[in-house]
């Protein structure tokens, strides 16, 4: 009888999920619009640091920590966004990050000095965290396996658009309008979301979602960080983002300040990184359905090793100018495409039932490396190209070491 029922329950398990409509290209839009928001946030005012340093009578390095300000509410609030959503549904969760991402991109606007400017971008991560790491969350909701790569990569290749154009349209901003205009900016930007988020199906049926207490699923962070292969996929990404947040936050002072590049062409330059990530990510799309994810990990690793220390030799020696470091960043930035997507899905693979702690998990390592590579350059600052060189250099080596990590805990 037991037997009967268990095969019961099975087939209204297959019926509902079969009535269960694929979303449309609408979904899969917004989506992109909230996997957008950590590159959107940050982007967008790059071409400012410049003169966000002179305006606010701040140094340099002061700066640069208002993106590592921004890293660390976007990395730990992710730890709570993400239980929440498994126990509450995604759009809640969403729709409340949102709305603190609102209220701290006006504080951004109104702030007077670097240090009240970085606890308001502090105050706008832990908002925008939630989109970024819970718009993941619904794609597994949605997709399994291969087909989630497949459909990450292209959410994120969508997705790349915004650090493209973000650059040159903070550069237009700034040049039009101040740097504060771009977070007036970034406030409308979050209401428009806001409204298409409420227009959207809720990917986490009420069957599907975690009924155990917060405190209880908060401690279960330490279980999946017991987890080897998770390890492997969690240092893969972490490694890549903390190169890719050392060349956020050191090349607006190294090709504007150190090689004179003009500040309102800075996006040009910015934007061949984001081309190469969508070349990359329009690839891995294609590869992943005859080599697997694992494989295509593993060459992104290879390549971000190679390509980052490529790229401190450059920094070190200044062979080749402006172009001579141009060229290895550009390559490095592009190896994203390999491994983002894959090292995401493998996380997310193994606990179906716990996709939003994980994502959440996978999205706080990944920009709390992110924190550390940002931080490091502007603490070891001095003029040069070098700290930004060091740093992807030791990023790309990282990353290759986790993924062999990863290799022997699959044998």
């Amino acid at each position: 009888m037991a037997d009967v029922d268990q095969l019961k329950l099975w087939v209204d398990n297959e019926v509902s999920v079969l009535e269960e409509p694929r979303p449309g290209w609408y979904v899969l839009g917004v989506l992109s619009l909230l996997m957008g928001f950590a590159s959107i946030s940050t982007d967008l005012y790059l071409p400012a640091m410049p003169l966000m340093s002179s305006s606010l009578h701040a140094g340099t390095g002061l700066i640069e920590w208002t993106i590592s300000g921004y890293l660390v509410g976007f990395s730990f609030g992710q730890l709570l966004w993400g239980p929440l959503s498994d126990r509450y549904g995604r759009r809640l969760a969403i729709g409340s990050g949102l709305i603190l991402f609102v209220l701290g991109s006006v504080g951004c606007a109104l702030s007077n000095d670097a240090l009240t400017l970085i606890a308001w971008r502090v105050v706008q991560a832990l908002g925008a965290c939630a989109s970024v790491a819970l718009s993941r969350a619904m794609v597994r909701d949605l997709y399994e396996g291969t087909k989630a790569a497949q459909m990450l990569s292209t959410l994120i290749t969508v997705m790349a658009v915004m650090p493209l154009v973000g650059p040159l349209l903070g550069g237009q901003i700034v040049w039009m309008s101040g740097w504060r205009a771009i977070f007036w900016f970034l406030v409308a930007v979050g209401l428009v979301t806001l409204g298409a988020l409420c227009t959207i199906p809720e990917t986490l049926p009420q069957r599907n979602r975690n009924t155990e207490p917060l405190g209880r699923a908060l401690f279960s962070y330490f279980e999946l960080l017991r987890n080897r292969r998770l390890l492997g996929y969690l240092g893969a990404g972490g490694f890549l983002y903390a190169g890719m947040f050392a060349y956020v936050a050191g090349t607006p002072f190294v090709y504007i300040s150190y090689y004179h590049f003009p500040a309102r062409l800075y996006g040009l330059l910015f934007g061949m990184g984001i081309i190469g990530i969508m070349g990359a990510n329009i690839l891995n799309r294609w590869l992943i359905g005859r080599f697997g994810y694992d494989r295509i990990l593993v060459a992104g690793a290879i390549a971000a090793s190679a390509t980052g220390m490529w790229a401190g030799f450059a920094a070190h020696s200044g062979l080749g100018g402006l172009w001579g470091l141009v060229m290895p960043l550009f390559l490095f930035a592009s190896t994203t495409g390999l491994i983002v997507a894959n090292s995401i899905t493998g996380a997310l693979t193994d606990f179906p039932q716990r996709a939003g702690a994980v994502s959440a998990l996978t999205g706080a390592v990944q920009y709390g490396s992110g924190i550390f590579g940002s931080g490091l350059v502007g603490l070891w600052g001095d003029g040069t190209p070098w700290p930004l060189g060091l740093v992807v250099a030791l990023s790309g080596v990282g990353c290759l070491l986790s993924t062999v990590l990863l290799l022997h805990s699959r044998k």
